[in-house]
């Protein structure tokens, strides 16, 4: 089992709860990761007090790292032991451990901690989605 904080209505903090769920194994395209960090942002608010409706009972948080556990069938790059980090796919972060799409899931470098991962893959995404720049031309973040 694992623990995780689950919503089943909207509203301020108090609609959080820490639960237990049962996640199963992994199906085909996924991975299962024990969380070390988990990213907040503010979508989660708005996951959380209804602006953004989720399908209830439901769990918060978009983007999270930790260690995979285990893969499920057709997933090749990855495997049990690798440090990842996470942004995207079903909410869900706010977990000790979960099933994540293996294709929202990115090896970590040896550099890069799990903390600084998991707060900042969503954010880059974000930037990288609403910035204008030239054709060709990068955003460099510092580590």
């Amino acid at each position: 089992m694992a623990q995780a904080i689950r919503i089943h209505g909207t509203g301020g903090p108090e609609v959080m709860h820490w639960e237990e769920v049962e996640l199963g194994s992994p199906k085909p395209g996924e991975v299962l990761v024990r969380q070390t960090a988990v990213g907040v942002n503010y979508i989660d608010v708005y996951h959380r007090n209804g602006a953004y409706p989720l399908s209830l009972p439901s769990g918060i948080g978009v983007e999270g790292a930790g260690v995979i556990e285990a893969v499920g069938e057709d997933v090749s790059d990855l495997a049990p032991g690798d440090r990842v980090a996470y942004a995207g796919g079903p909410p869900g972060a706010y977990a000790d451990a979960r099933l994540v799409p293996a294709a929202r899931v990115l090896k970590l470098p040896e550099k890069v901690s799990d903390q600084l991962a998991a707060s900042l893959i969503f954010k880059g995404l974000t930037v990288e989605c609403l910035i204008r720049r030239p054709p060709g031309q990068l955003v460099l973040a510092p580590i």
